[in-house]
């Protein structure tokens, strides 16, 4: 048990190496990569799913803790081990890649052995950043996805692919770039104070920085969170590689990549700075908040199904990044919570998407129309997903979004009130859509003798769907391994309240956080009798 976490992130890779020396001259051996590549990663989920069973959730601390030296001379080590935050978002990672590897079973069919590779490497990466608590080991494993993204993007995506991959590269490594920087920073920091270097991210936890260094530092940091969230206005590269994108490179870039911003904003900018978190937290909240409304607006005259959903999780992960910044207990289990409902709900609506761009290939809405007649039971599944996304009670979109409108009222009731327009809106243009989609007369004939979904697609959307229906109705199976990580958090940041209070804050919002009573747990009960 000692060496699962690291067996779980580098079995991807050994997969990708296997795959390597497959010979698959011309493709006739597409099959079996694409089998092998499953079974491996099946069995990635499998790990992740052991890990969830050996872990405490009652434990406040790291557990599948190892550490070994890599670099001593700078203090760089390979330390890696998970909370329940980042337990939760591993077993994410693990269920997304393989029903996206299925998904891709019957678009791609060029360089498939090459194709399967890139996925590989790229869930370790994910997991390497969720798992990683040595700064410069998370910095190499952030940067490390870049590579397979990018590629999944320049070579299986649609016509403007090459665009859409040099756009969303660029914009990441220039965020990227600026949280180097900042690491180092830290790192003499810990230099200058102890006369070691340390990238260990629990003792940089401790470390005195000074005010003013504080907040040029937490904002190398947000800025590159931000940009991968991404939180407007630095959400420009999201369409454009979504939309691009192939089938699985948008069910992982919105399932679990666009999550590293916001877990980097709980796990590093949040806890490491809290006094400058603090002091910025309004300002951030209120680009959160114009990102709801913005993201939701622009969604709601997309005439492409992917360009809809797209911005859509421009406007869903503006709740999250409010939910941080509210930093008390229900505003930032709700934001954890609703990382991973986002990752279930969207990575579905891009499955839905692309079964319908594989058959009729195009994605404009005014193609279709009348499809419950002709799909069934993928109309089914495409209500399940878009109730889910439109956070209706007893799904997982709701459990997220009432905690973080609920944390975000105790904090400051306008941003709440204005962030709930975003939920009245979200219903508007989900539902539009899934009614120009599926109902109706069948007007455009190529549509009257599509096919249902195939056992593939089955086993591809169905799992999606339960889980979605599961969440919903079983919220505490998910808020409670979370809550001690959670709660530690909210208490670091908050304990340095007294020092930000001096300091005057930007309009609109008071920074006065409300402390939850001690070891308060958002949990079913409280959300049926609050409701």
């Amino acid at each position: 048990m000692t060496a699962l976490l690291t067996l779980t992130i580098f079995l991807p890779l050994a997969g990708a190496l296997l795959l390597l020396v497959v010979p698959n001259r011309d493709g006739a051996r597409d099959g079996l990569v694409r089998q092998l590549t499953l079974v491996v990663s099946i069995a990635v989920f499998g790990l992740t799913l052991l890990l969830w069973r050996g872990f405490d959730p009652a434990g406040p601390e790291f557990q599948f803790v190892e550490r070994h030296a890599w670099i001593p001379l700078f203090g760089i080590e390979y330390y890696i081990g998970i909370d329940g935050i980042s337990l939760l978002l591993i077993v994410l990672t693990g269920f997304l890649t393989p029903v996206s590897l299925l998904s891709s079973w019957g678009s791609v069919k060029k360089k498939v052995k090459e194709f399967s590779i890139f996925l590989l490497v790229l869930e370790a990466a994910m997991i390497g950043v969720f798992a990683a608590l040595d700064l410069f080991l998370f910095y190499i494993f952030w940067d490390a996805m870049l590579i397979p993204m990018y590629f999944l993007i320049g070579v299986w995506g649609y016509e403007r692919r090459i665009y859409a991959a040099i756009k969303f590269i660029l914009f990441t490594m220039a965020g990227s770039v600026l949280m180097l920087v900042a690491i180092i920073g830290l790192a003499w920091l810990h230099k200058s104070a102890t006369g070691a270097y340390s990238f260990d991210l629990l003792r940089l936890y401790a470390l005195e920085i000074p005010t003013s260094t504080g907040q040029w530092f937490f904002l190398a940091f947000a800025l590159a969170f931000a940009i991968k969230v991404p939180l407007f206005p630095l959400h420009t590269w999201l369409p454009d590689a979504h939309v691009e994108a192939p089938t699985a490179g948008s069910v992982i870039l919105a399932g679990v990549l666009l999550k590293m911003g916001t877990y980097g904003l709980v796990r590093f900018a949040f806890p490491l700075f809290p006094e400058a978190a603090l002091q910025f937290a309004p300002w951030i909240a209120v680009l959160a908040v114009v990102g709801i409304v913005y993201g939701a607006l622009v969604a709601m005259v997309q005439p492409d199904m992917k360009k809809l959903v797209a911005y859509s999780s421009v406007s869903h992960l503006g709740f999250v990044v409010l939910g941080i910044t509210a930093v008390n207990m229900q505003g930032m289990q709700g934001a954890v919570y609703q990382m991973l409902a986002h990752g279930i709900s969207t990575g579905g609506l891009f499955l839905i998407v692309g079964m319908l761009s594989d058959r009729r290939h195009t994605r404009l809405i005014v193609e279709f129309g009348g499809l419950k007649g002709v799909m069934p039971q993928l109309t089914a599944a495409f209500m399940v997903i878009t109730l889910a996304s439109i956070a209706l009670p007893l799904t997982n979109g709701f459990v997220g979004e009432f905690l973080i409108l609920l944390g975000t009222y105790r904090w400051d009731w306008r941003f709440a009130a204005v962030a709930a327009s975003g939920v009245i809106l979200s219903a508007v243009y989900m539902l539009w859509m899934f009614q120009r989609v599926n109902y109706g007369e069948v007007t455009n004939q190529k549509n009257a003798s599509l096919p249902d979904l195939s056992v593939r697609e089955w086993w591809t959307i169905g799992p999606v769907a339960a889980l979605a229906i599961v969440m919903g109705v079983f919220p505490n199976v998910f808020l409670a391994p979370m809550a001690p990580a959670v709660d530690r958090i909210v208490t670091r940041v908050q304990s340095h309240q007294a020092h930000v209070v001096a300091v005057e804050p930007p309009a609109p919002a008071s920074p006065t956080v409300l402390v939850p009573p001690a070891g308060q747990v958002a949990t079913a009960a409280s959300l049926a009798s609050a409701q």
